[in-house]
């Protein structure tokens, strides 16, 4: 797996001003989704409603996502403006998706469960709609600011930089709902913490539409001749959605059979996915087997773990960034993944009940996994667009990246169901305390050392086997210069 590293021409190179630009997007995207999320206990808390209810309110409206983001993708990928093609979604959607987001938490008293639930899943539904709108043309704005192999995972350990600070801020936002000196109650807290998190995420969710450039207004010339006129066109406007609907479709199936494509999905579905999986394995089995079922105790080495954890991430960021633009992306993945595989390995000898502090020592490694991760895949299908098209004379980075962030999702949602029938599995039995039998705590530190290490190898393979290395991104990014009928810098090469 050798690595030829090409120099970073000046004119591919985007200055940091703009990365940071670029990443405030990714600020307010990953905002959004943890408060929204963390400020639903308010639901329970402040109204009464039924956590199994609050429970659907928190799924059922990220369903839609299935149909809305690759959706979204499409029509940014077609779109024709004089302002681009991401642009004016990004600037739209951020504006809609604050003022909606204020809107939702100004809950009136007094009402109904079923009014609440209602009320609450409509505004949800209304909502993430605007959340796509903003978030899949950012997505994708990122995949085209730069046609440089390197350059890209720059961006993107920049972006992932910013946008992890964003996951300071939720577990904070109980506090804050519950602060007497500026609330009457926790029902007035979210409505008032919900109008300043609306403010500032328009305020800077607007900044890439206002100062970022697209390199791709509108889809990319093909140097082709026109195609003749068609007697068959459609020529109503049920045809015309028809004929629109078709190539929605026919494009969703070229991306779910690009095989570069699912290699990335597979490998972040199973790195990501397996971490939130046993998520919860890791507080039971610090609770219960290092700390004896004593949960004040566990509670703070939990939060240590943790702690370290999240600050670790930030300097795995650096860290793989750097090492990508040196060892390439295929190789620094499969070293991160490596590194935090050891890490998750490592929990089975550090959770010690004689020795409790050794808890921290595995979550620098295990931070490598997310970190690198979100580093260096967003990058990988930067390249995976400029190979389809290379193959298909278009420029889809909404409907690649769409699909890629609901699979993201999708996963998600399905670990995090599946981390709740992993535990009663187990034999795991609360009544108990910290009683648990030796069965039931063996099976805990099994599942949480094992299953995200065995899901880690496998993603390594997908990587390792992902066919598109530096030399052929370089070979691709020539074509597609020589096809557009331009030049490009990259046709002399500067081997380092």
């Amino acid at each position: 797996m050798t690595t030829k590293k090409f120099e970073t021409a000046p004119e591919d190179r985007i200055s940091v001003p703009n990365r940071v630009i670029y990443g405030a997007g990714a600020f307010v995207n990953n905002l959004l989704a943890g408060s929204i999320g963390g400020m639903m206990i308010v639901l329970n808390l402040g109204l009464g409603m039924n956590p199994a209810l609050v429970g659907l309110l928190g799924a059922l409206p990220r369903l839609t996502d299935a149909i809305t983001d690759p959706l979204m993708g499409y029509i940014s990928d077609n779109t024709k403006s004089r302002w681009g093609r991401r642009r004016p979604y990004i600037l739209v959607g951020a504006i809609a998706v604050g003022i909606i987001y204020a809107v939702l938490w100004q809950l009136p008293l007094g009402m109904s469960e079923n009014f609440y639930f209602w009320y609450f899943l409509v505004g949800s539904l209304i909502f993430y709609l605007a959340y796509t709108i903003f978030a899949t043309p950012w997505v994708a704005m990122g995949y085209e600011l730069t046609p440089d192999y390197h350059e890209r995972t720059r961006l993107m350990g920049t972006q992932n930089f910013i946008g992890q600070l964003a996951y300071f801020v939720p577990p904070w936002l109980l506090l804050i709902m519950q602060d007497d000196r500026f609330f009457t109650d926790i029902v007035d807290g979210a409505a008032g913490v919900a109008i300043a998190i609306g403010v500032f995420s328009i305020a800077v969710g607007i900044l890439p539409a206002i100062f970022l450039k697209e390199r791709f207004s509108q889809q990319i010339p093909t140097g082709e001749a026109a195609p003749p006129p068609d007697d068959d066109a459609p020529t109503s406007a049920g045809q015309a959605i028809g004929a629109v609907l078709k190539d929605f479709f026919v494009g969703f199936g070229k991306a779910l059979k690009f095989i570069p494509f699912l290699k990335l999905c597979l490998a972040t579905f199973l790195v990501f996915n397996g971490f939130i999986l046993i998520s919860s394995f890791q507080a039971y089995v610090i609770i219960y087997f290092v700390s004896g079922g004593d949960q004040e105790m566990g509670g703070l080495y939990v939060g240590l773990a943790g702690t370290v954890q999240t600050f670790s991430t930030f300097v795995v960021i650096g860290l793989v960034t750097w090492m990508s633009t040196r060892l390439g992306k295929r190789r620094t993945f499969i070293i991160s993944t490596l590194v935090s595989m050891i890490g998750y390995l490592m929990k089975w000898f550090c959770y010690n009940p004689d020795i409790p502090i050794l808890v921290v020592l595995p979550a620098p490694l295990i931070a490598f996994g997310l970190g690198g991760l979100f580093t260096i895949m967003p990058s990988m299908i930067a390249d995976v667009v400029d190979a389809d098209e290379l193959n298909t004379n278009e420029r889809r980075e909404g409907m690649y990246g769409s699909i890629f962030w609901w699979v993201v999702k999708l996963g998600m949602a399905a670990a995090i169901a599946g981390g709740g029938y992993l535990l009663n599995a187990t034999g795991f039995d609360v009544a108990l305390g910290g009683d648990q039998t030796e069965r039931a705590i063996f099976l805990m530190r099994l599942f949480d050392a094992v299953i995200p290490a065995a899901a880690s190898l496998i993603a390594m393979w997908a990587v390792y086997t992902f066919t598109i290395t530096e030399e052929r991104a370089h070979e691709i990014r020539i074509e597609l210069e020589k096809r557009r009928g331009g030049g490009s810098t990259a046709e002399a090469p500067a081997p380092a």
